[in-house]
């Protein structure tokens, strides 16, 4: 029986992008299709949506009409949109319940320590699961300690990492190599350091090029 194919998968992304939800999603959902194909090395890399948020957050409504210009009805839609998306991957949005962005900086630290730890993906799975479907402020040290705790991690290290500035540089150089790279949207999907598949894909077409990728590997 053939080996399955290592790919290594950089996955850029902010937990309070709701795109990067649907996208992680979708590609969970590709990689279980290729399993016996394709072993996937996962790897969150940090991206910050705005990293000049003030530490109380912004209005969502008021965030998104300075910044993109979209009016009530626009946004509804939109939010709509990625509503049903979610639905149909198994992920919640509660639209309702998020009307805050926060600053994710500290989060970004966090999911760096989790890598060391082993438990990166289920902690960032449990941060978006926080913010879109529960609302929670992602920049809280109380949230972010009880959601690194229910991720299988230490919270009372949680607590003293984020009450440090430990990974701080680490988390700014990731940012800082892949914005050279020309990352500016998120989620961007980086295959072996050469592929990129931008956007919160449909599982088909993660899957469909990580088997074209796998192919040429």
């Amino acid at each position: 029986m053939p080996k399955p194919s290592q790919l290594k998968i950089d996955f850029v992304s902010d937990v309070v992008c709701p795109w990067c939800a649907v996208g992680l999603k979708s590609l969970q959902q590709a990689l279980h299709k290729l399993d016996g194909d394709v072993a996937a090395d996962l790897h969150f890399q940090p991206f910050e949506l705005n990293p000049q948020m003030a530490p109380e957050g912004e209005n969502v409504a008021e965030h998104l009409a300075h910044k993109y210009g979209s009016t009530p009805e626009q946004m509804a839609k939109n939010q709509e949109g990625i509503r049903e998306r979610g639905a149909a991957l198994g992920f919640t949005f509660n639209m309702d319940k998020r009307n805050r962005i926060y600053n994710t900086f500290d989060a970004h630290r966090l999911l760096h320590w989790a890598e060391l730890e082993g438990k990166q993906l289920a902690l960032k799975t449990a941060l978006l699961e926080a913010y879109f479907t529960h609302g929670e402020d992602v920049s809280s040290h109380d949230v972010l300690a009880r959601v690194a705790g229910k991720a299988g991690l230490d919270a009372a290290e949680a607590r003293d990492i984020l009450a440090s500035n430990r990974y701080a540089d680490e988390v700014r150089q990731q940012e800082q190599f892949f914005q050279s790279q020309g990352i500016r949207a998120v989620p961007s999907v980086i295959v072996n350091g050469k592929y990129l598949i931008q956007g919160g894909q449909p599982p088909e077409v993660f899957e469909q090029t990580l088997r074209k990728i796998a192919a040429e590997a």
